[in-house]
This record gives structure tokens, sequence and C-alpha cells, in this order.
């Protein structure tokens, strides 16, 4: 064994090689000795060298489809002995509803919302087993249930977060609906209350709960193609008045607070959308809690695209811009209530960019006070208009009835 490198025997007997390659090959056999003599060598064993699998064709870590088309994905490996290659989607049992064809390729014909998701191909022989995954993206669908939904219980009223699901390649949009375990006697059926969640926000404030009684809450996403599942409901008890005295806090000190915009906000353009960079506040005298991002399209008003930016990001980026559209954006930064003034402002242009659909796609509807006033303008024009036509024709029909009357009236004669 001293002349084979790598090569070693441990007390037990057996041999170790570190590195198998062809001098590893052949037939061996043991032989157990003392002061006494041996019984003799062992029965003999072959050792064969195999490779294990390794991927020759593997898939890209994300693919972008329409539901209700084709999408193969592909996925091949080798090795010795050839290994099995097998598709799973992560989180489920099965292929749900995908096919594998000869070449080990996954087949989605047609592709349906359920298949959304992360999936799996691992290749597998008599030597060890490698895998690789791939997020398959489902557009043209409703959106997906959102998840981790956790309450926080406040005095009479809880704080309801959540992580969104995939938005189905439209903007969408949550409510959180709630209702009360116990039955009021005026009541015969749980009543569930909704309340919108603004633009942007994954979480909200429900206020005006009563004490020490058990509520449910859930929240629902919507896009422009319906409604997503509800998800999962949540129990909780908001918190009653303290009953033990509290002494009155001192009267807070006044502290001048320094917290001045971010510094140099620049975009660039890449394959996933326009990534935007830019410098921490030069001055601050409190804790730094975030950023928030504004932009406004095509010198429309000011939008919140972003309020929820940690403190330790100096970059973000933007997908699903509008094709063939003028964009400018702002950055501010806040310290707990108090706000900075906005950056400086980047303009970006999406003529000849492509542009995948994504959950952070501006909403196309307008502002519910400004659809508010085109409406009402539009109603206040149409009753002018019917009591004008109303008025005319009155009018019309006086000056008929008085000419009818003079020609029916006999003519005055005037003797001398």
């Amino acid at each position: 064994l001293s002349q084979l490198p790598g090569w070693s025997m441990r007390p037990d007997g057996s041999i170790v090689v570190a590195t198998g390659n062809d001098d590893a090959l052949g037939v061996y056999t043991c032989t157990p000795y003392n002061s006494y003599g041996t019984a003799g060598e062992s029965q003999p064993t072959r050792v064969l060298l195999k490779d294990p699998p390794a991927f020759t064709v593997r898939p890209k870590e994300e693919y972008f489809q329409e539901v209700g088309r084709e999408l193969v994905i592909p996925c091949a490996a080798r090795g010795d002995p050839p290994p099995t290659v097998t598709w799973l989607k992560v989180g489920s049992a099965g292929q749900s509803g995908a096919q594998v064809d000869g070449n080990s390729s996954l087949i989605f014909r047609p592709l349906v919302k359920e298949q959304h998701g992360l999936w799996e191909c691992t290749a597998t022989n008599q030597v060890a087993s490698v895998s690789a995954t791939t997020s398959v993206h489902v557009l043209g669908t409703s959106p997906h249930a959102v998840t981790n939904v956790s309450v926080l219980p406040l005095l009479l009223a809880a704080n309801i977060s959540w992580e969104p699901g995939f938005d189905g390649g439209y903007f969408q949009r949550f409510s959180v609906w709630y209702t009360p375990l116990v039955k009021h006697p005026p009541r015969a059926h749980h009543d569930w209350v909704s309340l919108s969640v603004p633009v942007g926000a994954q979480h909200l404030l429900v206020e005006n709960l009563q004490p020490d009684m058990s509520y449910q809450f859930s929240v629902l996403a919507q896009n422009k193609l319906g409604s997503g599942p509800f998800s999962q409901i949540v129990t909780s008890v908001p918190r009653g008045f303290p009953v033990t005295t509290v002494p009155p806090e001192p009267p807070a000190m006044t502290v001048r607070v320094f917290l001045s915009p971010p510094q140099a906000l620049t975009a660039n353009e890449t394959v996933r959308g326009v990534l935007l960079r830019w410098e921490p506040p030069a001055q601050l005298s409190v804790a730094l809690s975030g950023y928030a991002l504004e932009l406004r399209q095509d010198k429309g008003g000011w939008e919140v695209l972003d309020r929820s930016i940690p403190s330790t990001k100096t970059q973000v980026l933007v997908p699903g811009l509008i094709k063939d559209a003028f964009y400018e954006f702002r950055l501010v930064a806040f310290a707990g209530s108090y706000i900075s003034d906005p950056s400086n402002t980047v303009n970006v242009s999406t003529a000849g960019m492509e542009v995948y659909p994504s959950r952070t796609q501006l909403p196309e509807l307008l502002p519910q006070p400004v659809l508010a006033g085109v409406i009402g303008g539009i109603c206040f024009l149409s009753v002018a208009v019917i009591f004008s036509t109303m008025a005319a024709c009155i009018m019309n029909r006086r000056r008929a009835a008085r000419m009818q009357k003079r020609r029916q009236d006999p003519p005055l004669v005037f003797s001398p």
C-alpha cells in the first residue's frame, strides 16, 4: 500500500482509497492472521469504477409562458450506469398534470395555473443523485393566494401583514376580510367585513375592534382577471384597556431631527428591468427606517411604487414597465415618522425595451377621485341638456297657443 499514493489501511483491516482511478480496478481478497496463523483468505471481491450523474442539459432558472399554451423544459444527464431522470413539483406530490418525453424534457400541454411554481429535475444512478431546479411563471391568470399571514394584536385593533403571491402577470390589489367569532343575538350568521388595502402596501391596521373578543382574518388578492383564493384564516384577540393605573409620561423634549434626502439616484437598463442605485442620506440624526420609491408616467401625478425598501439596500430592480412610455423616478428616506425631501429625479424611457409582465406593474385604472370627478361632470352636463330641451319645448308650445288665439279672435272695426 505504501507504493500507492492515497491508499491506507484502517485498524479494522479496511482499505481506504482517497481517489478512485484505474489503479483501484481489480479483484481483492482479505487474509486475517494472528500469532497462531490464519484460517484462510476471504472470498474475492471485484472493484469497479462508475461515474456519478452529470447534467449535459440544465433547465434555465425561470420560464415565463401564457396560460393555455405549450411549454417544454429540457433536462438531460449522463453517467455510468446511465442515470434515470425524473421531474417533481416542489411542495406537491406528482407532476401536477405535466408529462416527460423520451429526452427527459418536461412538457406542459397545455399550461395551467396550478403548474406555476418551483420544479426539480433529478438524475439518479447507483453512484449518486444530482438535481436542478427551475421556476415556472404562468401568465394571464388570476392572482395566487397570499402566504405567511400574521396578526399582531393591539389595543382595540390588529395589524395584519402578509407576503403576496404571484400576480398572474397583472397588477394586483389586496383586501382584508375579518369577522368576530361570537355571534351577536340580532345576527343569524357571521358578517364578514372587507377593507381595501392601499396600493403597494403589504399590511393593514384594522381598528375599532371589541376587546377580549376573538376575530378571524383573511386576505384576498384581485387583478383584472378576477379574484384569487382566500388566504388561510388566522384567529386573534385584540388587547383591551389595562386595568392598572399607568402614571402619565413626562412631556417629550423637542429634538431637532436632521434627515437629508438619498443621494446620487441613477437608473440602468438590464435584461430584467430598470435597476435603480443610490447613496444613503449624508446627514441623519436618527436611525434610518427605510426608503419609499415614487414614480410618475408621462408627466402625470406621482405614485408610490414601493414603500417598504429596507434601509440596508442601496439598489432596487423595477420590472414590468409599460413599453414605449416615459417614466420619472425619485426616492425618499424615512426614519420613524420623519420623511426626507425627495432625491434627484431620474428619467427612463422604455422605447424599444423588451418588457415582461410582473407584480410591480402600474395600475391601468384612473385614481378614484379623478374617476368620480369625470362621472360627476358627465352627469351634470346630461341633466343640463335635458332641462334646456324641456324649457325650449314649453316655450314653443306657449308661443304656438298665443298665435292660434290671435287667429281666432274677431277683427276690430273702428267707425268714424
